[in-house]
């Protein structure tokens, strides 16, 4: 499958809105509102160019991922939110791929940390352990197995402790 991951451009705007509102339309775990959160996250100071990343098939965009900064404490890391892939091409690795360059990217421009809130099932396989055996805690309550870290350079997180602060952008609506 010819899937070209690549940074997002103001051109991609409103295809990516239309495919993260899809693919959590029927999402579970979802407050149905992350294709405004993107949008509210690009206009926030911790929108990171960069991290805004879109798989593309075809000519078309069939998924997104959003890193943002946060901090912990004195350190700056980023959260992973939200990661998008429309229904019809789920389950064919497009989340993976964004999630591994995500990684990458996000190493080189210096970033030691990241943080997910997210299945306690999917993000371990990409090395996301539980964000309290790093002493990072959640800004609101949430189960530990579903609020996960991971280190984007090795010791990352060494001496990173306290609450994340997220971008005010995930508290609106």
């Amino acid at each position: 499958m010819g899937i070209i991951i690549r940074q997002e451009t103001t051109d991609d705007m409103n295809e990516v809105y239309h495919v993260v509102e899809n693919a959590f339309e029927n999402a579970e775990h979802s407050d149905h509102d992350e294709h405004h959160l993107v949008n509210r996250l690009r206009g926030s100071s911790n929108f990171i160019p960069e991290l805004s990343l879109v798989a593309e098939y075809n000519g078309s965009i069939v998924g997104h991922i959003l890193f943002t900064e946060i901090t912990v404490g004195d350190d700056t890391l980023i959260a992973l939110a939200p990661v998008a892939v429309l229904p019809e091409m789920q389950n064919k690795g497009i989340g993976k791929r964004l999630i591994i360059e995500g990684h990458n990217i996000a190493s080189k421009l210096g970033y030691r940390g990241s943080v997910v809130l997210g299945h306690a099932s999917y993000y371990p396989k990409f090395g996301y352990k539980k964000a309290s055996q790093y002493g990072i805690t959640a800004p609101f309550e949430v189960s530990d197995d579903n609020f996960m870290a991971l280190e984007l350079i090795n010791g990352g997180l060494s001496g990173v402790q306290g609450v994340v602060e997220y971008a005010k952008e995930f508290f609106q609506q």
